[in-house]
This record gives C-alpha cells, structure tokens and sequence, in this order.
C-alpha cells in the first residue's frame, strides 16, 4: 500500500551500483513524509519482470483464497517495477536485504574455502574439455558430476544455516525466520517451475535480515531461456546444498514439500485463470522474442506445467 504514496521531492545523493550496467539508486519522499527506495536500472528491459511481478500477485491472491496455503502464509514477495520505455524503467527498492553470494562469501572467507578467480577458471576450462570430449552424454555427465564432487563441493560447504543461526539467535525468531524462508522457496520454486524461470544464479536470490524470507529479482530469463545458454540450464528450479541446508533437519522433506504440493494444487486448480495471465506475455511486444520465435513455445511450456502434462 505503501507503493501508491505520491512521490513529492527527491533527496540529494545518487549511489551508482557496481553491477554491469551500473544502476543507479535514488531516494523519494512521499506525500507521507516517508523515504521511498528506487533502483533506476539503464539498458535493461523491465516489461517481463512487471508482467512476471502481476502473475506473482495473482499467485498471492489465488493462495490466499486457499485454506491450507493461508494457514501456512504461502506467498512470493513481490515489489513495484515501472517501464519506463524499451531498455530502461524503475524497481522499488527492497530495503534489509542481503544478496546469497555476499552471505556465502563471508562464511566461506571466514573458513578460507571458496574459490580465487584463478581456480574457478581452470574449473570452467576443464569442464570445456570435458564438453568437447567426443563421447556419449551419459559419460560426460558422469565427468562432470566426478569434477563437481572432488574438486568444487569440498571447497564450498553447506554454510547458509549458520547465517540464519546468527541473524537470528532467538530461538522463537530463528524458527520462524527458517519456516518463512522454507515456505518462499517452495513458492518461488513451483511458480519458477511453471514459467521456466532460469538465471537464478546468487546475485539474483536475496534474503531478508528482518523476516528471514527469500527474494528473487531480475526476471530477464523465462519460459526455459535457459536451454539457450552456452551451458543449458536442465534443472527446473534452484535447489542447491546450501538451500537445502537451511531448511533444517529434514532438508527437502517435511515442511518444503508440504509447501510445494499446496503450491502447484493451488496453480493447477486455477489454470484457466493463470492461463490467462501468461497469454500477456505472449501478446506483450517483446522484440527479443519476436527474434527468438520463443512466444508459443513459452505460452505452451507454461500450459503444459499449469495443467500438470509434463
């Protein structure tokens, strides 16, 4: 509700980020008198991260009307994203987060693991070599699970339960702080599922240091863009050993898979509805998909998950 406050003068001071297309950061106040966080992103197409923020909402909504997901407060966090044209816009600005590579990075740096940019490159080159190997696929994946096992999980620890431990040492805090986390994920990760969300790489994924809950954000790659990408992307959503390790003793058990069954029961049971919302993206303008002839080949993907056909 906050959102919709009327913007009336902005502060002094831009903080310019140092990702890739340098964005910028900028501070509003409302007609309320509060201080309003925006992100003013350069170069970067926005109409899919709003058209994806409108079907998170419907998501939010159809949860809501739904028992089970109400009790267990089932949602996605979503924030405002603006268009402003065709390669620029504004995002709201999620104050009291952090970014999962920056909380890894921090423990792994305590512990020194991790790796130098050195290491991680002769890492890729093996694995090129690996790719360029004129063998059957079965054997390749066998390699490359052997590289991922012996030479990269060694250095990079499941460490994300002891970031959760000390931002919230309070028992009562830390135990509702993990359910919050476990419940977002599951949601994120079937409605990832059903739009073929990929990019989730950890400057994407976020976590909230009040509430515990996560956040996604750039949502440049859907409908399976992925399988586009020099190293196709084949798994359906991000779960990988420092997640699951949060989710407490029972892993992906329990809770989580509790949470993603009533998740895809609430999509598949509204289809028509969500189908509905899915059409906008392939009757928006996007030239990238235009190029790329990837309009019904999303619009089918998104059916076939929604109806429960693959």
């Amino acid at each position: 509700k906050q959102w919709y406050q009327r913007r009336v003068a902005i502060t002094a001071g831009i903080i310019v980020l140092s990702s890739l297309q340098r964005p910028k950061k900028i501070s509003v106040i409302g007609s309320d008198g509060k201080t309003y966080g925006l992100l003013c992103k350069p170069k970067d197409d926005l109409r899919k991260d709003r058209r994806f923020m409108e079907f998170n909402m419907m998501v939010n909504r159809l949860l809501k009307r739904d028992i089970t997901a109400r009790k267990a407060q089932l949602h996605i966090r979503t924030y405002a994203v603006t268009p402003l044209s065709e390669n620029s816009g504004l995002v709201e600005w999620v104050d009291n987060t952090k970014l999962l590579r920056s909380i890894l990075r921090s423990l792994y740096d305590e512990r020194k693991l991790g790796m130098t940019g050195s290491e991680t490159k002769a890492i890729f080159e093996k694995l090129r070599s690996i790719k360029k190997k004129n063998v059957i696929a079965s054997v390749k994946t066998k390699e490359f699970v052997e590289l991922f096992k012996n030479s990269v999980l060694p250095r990079h620890p499941a460490v994300l339960a002891v970031w959760y431990r000390r931002t919230f040492p309070e028992p009562s805090s830390w135990f509702a702080a993990r359910q919050k986390y476990t419940h977002t994920t599951a949601v994120i990760s079937m409605v990832g599922y059903v739009v073929g969300l990929g990019d989730r790489h950890a400057e994407n994924i976020m976590f909230d240091m009040k509430t515990g809950e996560i956040v996604h954000v750039d949502f440049d790659c859907l409908f399976e863009k992925g399988e586009t990408f020099e190293w196709p992307e084949k798994v359906p959503f991000r779960l990988t050993h420092n997640m699951v390790n949060a989710f407490g003793v029972t892993g992906i058990e329990g809770m989580f898979r509790l949470s993603c069954i009533t998740t895809m029961r609430v999509i598949r049971n509204e289809k028509e509805s969500l189908i509905s919302v899915l059409k906008a993206f392939v009757h928006d303008p996007l030239g990238e998909w235009a190029k790329q002839d990837r309009r019904n080949y999303g619009l089918d993907r998104g059916r076939q998950s929604v109806r429960g056909r693959d």
